[in-house]
């Protein structure tokens, strides 16, 4: 079906993503992935050709344009790659609309320039060693020392936290205001007592920085306050409708280019004398996952569309991100067995997007998360 969704122009800046990456990340991906970190330099460069900041005003130089088709047209083109270890996605989209929103004037002309041009790699720290979609259940605490919060406590799981010079952290700032008690605090990378720990060994998207972040006694000066004091928990979830959008544009496009790869795999492959593509099995799987692809691509557009326009709600959000990515976990498994013992070699696409897809049903809130808050907005 042909989609609706985008102009002429943001067909144009589809063919900047992808000449960007053939020239600045293709040819340097497999050495990140050993690597286990992107360059410093890509970020830069990423900068350079106007893929930061989309929604940042020009006054800070970024994009100017609120746009989200320009996001979900990135988030596309960097899931057909196979290139989700450079998280541009992240910087724009689930860090980027904290500090346009909620930044003061001095905290924007303070970072923003530094955001926009790759200079300030960013990320937001909220998971825990134990607590993860619980924000109750957070332990890191800020104590008020005047001119200063006191930082101390651990978060994990943290993408870009080897890269990151600016950190968003969630912070306990009232003990007993549970979820309600929390701020959000920029801790920027020369703080002393801010420390990384391991790079965190995962079993895919390796070239995506994920680390241990430790605070001892940080001294977070009251300037570096996100938002209101003990407001991190409404400004949470005023932005993890995006986030978790932009999650479910990216597992479909990968669904669709593991679909394209298989499709273009079983009509070469010859197995008892004839193509797979000449097997009835094989015809049924391929007529399924094209279909389930169809439903979904034309329910994320319309998603995409709302959210455009301002109406797309927290329930619907849900729905495209634990829909989208199950399904990509779905197609990258079939396919995987569609390529047979191909499949399981790294050398393979469907075998690196199987391991890479794998955590989107996990991160962003499980499906479990998902499905509750879903049923829970259908039954209150």
């Amino acid at each position: 079906m042909k989609r609706q969704l985008y102009t002429a122009t943001h067909d144009a800046f589809r063919e900047t993503v992808r000449n960007f990456l053939a020239k600045e990340v293709l040819p340097h991906y497999a050495q990140w992935e050993r690597d286990g970190v992107v360059s410093r330099e890509v970020w830069r460069a990423a900068g350079r050709k106007g893929l930061l900041g989309l929604a940042v005003d020009e006054r800070y130089g970024g994009g100017g344009d609120p746009d989200f088709r320009f996001s979900t047209v990135l988030a596309e083109e960097f899931a057909r790659a196979g290139t989700p270890g450079l998280a541009l996605v992240l910087h724009n989209d689930m860090v980027g609309p904290y500090l346009t929103s909620l930044a003061t004037e001095e905290q924007k002309r303070r970072w923003l320039p530094g955001f926009c041009s790759g200079e300030l790699v960013t990320a937001i720290a909220m998971t825990e060693p134990g607590a993860g979609s619980d924000l109750q259940g957070i332990r890191t605490r800020a104590e008020d020392h005047g001119d200063h919060w006191l930082l101390n406590g651990a978060k994990t799981f943290i993408s870009n936290g080897v890269l990151a010079d600016l950190v968003i952290v969630v912070a306990k700032t009232t003990p007993e205001g549970g979820a309600r008690g929390l701020s959000l605090l920029v801790v920027e990378r020369a703080m002393a007592g801010f420390e990384r720990g391991r790079n965190l060994d995962k079993i895919g998207q390796r070239a995506q920085d994920t680390a241990e972040l430790f605070f001892h006694d940080v001294r977070v000066p009251k300037e570096n306050l996100l938002g209101t004091l003990n407001g991190a928990f409404i400004h949470l979830m005023t932005n993890l409708a995006q986030e978790r959008l932009a999650i479910a544009v990216a597992a479909i496009a990968g669904a669709e280019h593991l679909l394209e790869l298989t499709t273009a795999y079983v009509k070469e492959r010859e197995a008892f004398g004839r193509e797979l593509a000449r097997l009835q099995h094989v015809r049924f799987e391929i007529a399924e996952m094209a279909t389930e692809c169809a439903v979904t691509r034309t329910f994320l557009d319309r998603c995409v569309a709302d959210h455009v326009d301002g109406e797309l709600d927290a329930v619907h959000a849900s729905m495209a991100k634990w829909w989208a990515t199950e399904l990509h976990k779905r197609v990258a498994d079939r396919c995987l067995q569609l390529h047979g013992g191909y499949g399981y070699m790294t050398e393979y696409p469907v075998a690196k997007a199987f391991t890479d897809s794998r955590v989107q049903t996990i991160y962003g809130g499980t499906t479990e998360i998902m499905k509750e808050l879903i049923g829970r907005s259908l039954l209150s």
